[in-house]
């Protein structure tokens, strides 16, 4: 090749040869320190110089073009490089840090690409322009951490593009990359929904003075002074919970009119009980920070990022903090909401999981799991023989073959006590399953059942579950989710509840994807933005991890 160079150069006048040869060493200077860069991992003057957990992908991405620069004509960057830098900028819109993608450094580095006699500013530029887009693109698909880092039952690995042929087939041929981050992003209109409170957040953040309103130590009723009334109604009136046509309070200490309409809506959206009450978690929810509030929003955009993009049918899917079940239809569109029992967060948290919905079981037994027989049923029969036959249970063999179902004798109990024997409730509306479960089969033994303690579905907080998940409308849910099955319609599986068959199964034609949720912030369709209280504290532990900043977990 060099020789073939010095023949060539013989050909033309020596100053045309004399810049051939310094713009080849000039190219060949830039791809050496490019694929030296690659190959060290790490790049100083980066936020997060090291990109090791990148570097596979980036030497896949330069080696077929032997290492000379992706972004740049000459020291010019190209178009598309200098709209990838507009949306480093604009990466606090989707919820991620602008400087995890150099947002405040591009304008320096093009400046150091003018004043550039070498190939080190221009290698620099390209390599961190390519991880920069490598890092924002992978985290808008699977997320910045790993959800199996918080022991989550989500995997995103079949989510992850090959970044490399990413890049060289729709980025850099691309004249519209913000249609191509719409693809990248998960396809759930609440996740659009998400984006756009945070939007809204960001700027209620950035206005708001941030005044506290005064402590109570009793509930403040309608009609009562209050001190805190002109900062109220001013927040209020902020968020969006107080229309901005009311009148200003008449009287600037009392709490009345559509003042306490808008307390009342603002607890509905917090998960509170809307008696228009100002008690002290009222006030509590109504000082926290909007800033908190946008990094709820910031949390839950991560999470949406971690379900599948794709999935067999629409899902149903269960929001724990907000003890709320949705079904989706075929445009991601909500057809079916109810509210759900979920467990106790101090003992048995519903695990966070998807899984594929195969058969329901009508008027089911239920298998007491072996902790809750060890921790209540075996003490319950110690102190009362009868508890078995009194709860409707019975004694059986690991196989199922019944054992006792009346009076406890000693023998019976030590088996029970050395976990030879099981015990499972019988079928029927006492039963504490309910009439009706629905599986999709999981490691966790978790599902969604019916429930004969209709009371608890009237409290605001509703975590009282031993892991399982307990539905409002069962029978509703479970025509909906045999809706494939020919013949099965609402009125024959309440039919199946009341009178049919005990622990009658039926397998679904069509599996249905259920995804069991933690978010603390959901936006609704009509524009709503919903808050509630992080009650197993998953979103503290992800704040957490994500302040450690990169690489991330």
């Amino acid at each position: 090749m060099r020789s073939r160079l010095m023949r060539n150069l013989r050909r033309i006048p020596w100053e045309a040869a004399f810049l051939v040869v310094f713009f080849a060493y000039i190219s060949v200077a830039q791809q050496v320190d490019i694929q030296t860069l690659v190959t060290s991992g790490s790049l100083e003057g980066m936020r997060w110089p090291n990109f090791s957990d990148y570097r596979n992908g980036l030497r896949e991405f330069y080696e077929p073009t032997g290492f000379t620069p992706a972004w740049l004509q000459g020291q010019q960057p190209v178009p598309q490089a200098l709209s990838l830098i507009e949306l480093f900028k604009d990466a606090g819109k989707k919820g991620l840090d602008p400087e995890d993608y150099d947002a405040s450094r591009w304008d320096e580095r093009i400046l150091a690409l003018q004043g550039s006699s070498g190939g080190v500013a221009v290698a620099r530029f390209d390599v961190a322009l390519t991880v920069c887009t490598m890092r924002l693109i992978s985290d808008l698909r699977i997320g910045r951490i790993n959800p199996q880092h918080f022991n989550f039952g989500l995997n995103v690995e079949h989510k992850k593009y090959d970044l490399a042929q990413f890049l060289r087939d729709r980025i850099m041929t691309s004249s519209s990359l913000e249609s191509i981050l719409d693809e990248v992003e998960p396809p759930f209109a609440g996740y659009r929904r998400t984006e756009q409170a945070l939007a809204r957040y960001l700027e209620l953040a950035r206005t708001d003075d941030g005044e506290k309103l005064p402590a109570v130590t009793k509930p403040i009723d309608p009609g009562q002074a209050y001190s805190g009334v002109p900062r109220l109604a001013r927040l209020l009136r902020l968020v969006g919970d107080l229309p901005t046509t009311a009148n200003p309070p008449g009287d600037g200490q009392i709490y009345d009119g559509e003042l306490v309409e808008a307390v009342k809506n603002f607890q509905r959206r917090h998960g509170m009980d809307t008696d228009g009450r100002l008690g002290p978690s009222t006030i509590k929810q109504l000082n926290v920070p909007l800033q908190d509030r946008v990094l709820q929003l910031q949390l839950t955009l991560e999470r949406w990022r971690w379900l599948p993009a794709e999935f067999s049918a629409p899902p149903i899917v269960v929001n724990i903090p907000d003890f709320r079940l949705r079904a989706l239809d075929e445009h991601n569109k909500v057809v079916m909401d109810m509210r759900v029992v979920v467990g106790k967060a101090m003992r048995t948290q519903t695990p966070v999981f998807t899984r594929d919905m195969t058969y329901v079981v009508l008027r089911p037994y239920w298998n007491v799991p072996p902790s809750i027989l060890r921790g209540e049923i075996v003490p319950a029969i110690q102190r009362d023989r009868g508890y078995i036959a009194r709860k409707n249970y019975e004694v059986t063999t690991q196989n199922g073959k019944v054992v006792a179902s009346g009076d406890i004798s000693d023998e019976v109990l030590a088996q029970l006590r050395a976990g030879k024997l099981a015990v499972r409730q019988k079928p029927g509306p006492s039963n504490a399953l309910g009439l009706i479960k629905l599986i999709f089969p999981n490691e966790y033994s978790v599902y969604l059942h019916s429930t004969p303690s209709q009371s608890l579905f009237s409290r605001s907080r509703r975590d009282f579950s031993h892991g399982c998940i307990r539905v409002e409308k069962p029978a509703e849910l479970a025509a909906w989710v045999l809706r494939n099955n020919p013949g099965w319609t609402l009125e024959k599986v309440q039919q199946g509840m009341q009178t049919g068959k005990d622990d009658a199964t039926v397998n679904l034609v069509k599996r249905v994807p259920v995804f069991i949720v933690y978010g603390t912030a959901l936006a609704y369709e009509n524009g709503d933005v919903h808050f509630t209280d992080d009650i197993y504290g998953h979103d503290a532990k992800l704040a957490a991890a994500l302040a450690r900043g990169r690489p991330y977990p």
